[in-house]
């Protein structure tokens, strides 16, 4: 197959992935109307329709479908086998894409990498900010990053981070205003900053613990965000109770900018693993990274 088409394969598979132009084309590097045009002559060649395009969204027409379901799996075998040759080098290497949470990015799997990347030069990490429960194997990512009950089925996993407990605070301003809670159900009577989830497209629910049973609560405020930093700068600002993990908050606890209540509800949750499909584990340098991520108590 000459290496064009292999290349315009390549560009339909990112394209039909990512749903978008814009997105596809800062993957391979290339302008939009390039992509764009690199498409219309795979169609041309084919001499069929690969993707409807609208001015909101980039789909797959039913012959898109069939093809991107034949071929990306056998790229996605290309690219283990060829991943599996850097067992033949001297030091681990290769590129490892791995979906997380905000927070776990930057207060589990960031100050890990960060001490061990500089040993290992030839492995090359990109950490993917998604706040959902991202499909890996759909969205070609290597691993993902998720608490230990929305653990995905079939996948290996490997403890990265301690429990999880979080915490409800709000500013000394707001607690001029209104009274602290003293039961979590007091939390429907005050202004709460809710987040999104962007898998299921609902507001997060508020949960705690009384005598070993679990209780969710559903706020309403008058905003909301779908990342924990924008919560918190927000509640930092005085605008209403946020419910975010206790290490994001400690700063700000220490220097008086918020005030924790329902401290005793808070239980300590399951906290962050990594997981992955069992291919990964033939490269050394996903091996590596998984040992430099695990967790030691």
């Amino acid at each position: 197959m000459p290496r064009e088409n292999v290349n315009d394969l390549l560009a339909f598979i990112a394209v039909a992935r990512e749903r978008s132009f814009t997105r596809a084309a800062a993957k391979f590097g290339l302008s939009q109307s390039a992509l764009s045009h690199t498409i219309r002559q795979l169609e041309a060649r084919l001499g069929v329709r690969l993707l409807t395009r609208t001015t909101r969204a980039v789909s797959p027409t039913e012959a898109g479908e069939r093809l991107l379901n034949g071929i990306a799996p056998h790229f996605a075998e290309i690219e283990a086998q060829l991943d599996a040759l850097s067992e033949l080098r001297d030091t681990p290497a290769g590129n490892i894409r791995i979906t997380a949470s905000d927070h776990a990015i930057r207060y589990v799997l960031w100050p890990k990498l960060r001490r061990v990347l500089p040993n290992y030069p030839d492995i090359k990490v990109e950490l993917v900010l998604d706040n959902g429960l991202t499909d890996i194997v759909t969205e070609r990512c290597d691993a993902g990053v998720r608490m230990g009950e929305h653990l995905a089925k079939d996948m290996i996993s490997a403890r990265v981070g301690p429990d999880i407990r979080f915490a409800v605070v709000g500013a000394p301003s707001y607690f001029e205003r209104n009274p602290e809670p003293s039961h979590p159900q007091d939390l429907v009577h005050h202004i709460c900053i809710n987040q999104r989830l962007p898998t299921y497209g609902g507001f997060w629910a508020w949960e705690f613990e009384e005598n070993g049973r679990e209780i969710k609560i559903r706020v309403d405020g008058q905003l909301a965000f779908n990342d924990i930093h924008s919560v918190l700068a927000a509640a930092v600002d005085g605008f209403g109770l946020a419910y975010v993990p206790e290490d994001v908050v400690l700063p700000d606890l220490a220097q008086g900018r918020l005030r924790r209540v329902l401290e005793e509800w808070s239980p300590y949750w399951d906290g962050y693993h990594l997981y992955y499909p069992s291919r990964r584990q033939s490269s050394p340098a996903f091996v590596t990274l998984v040992d430099a991520l695990r967790h030691r108590a």
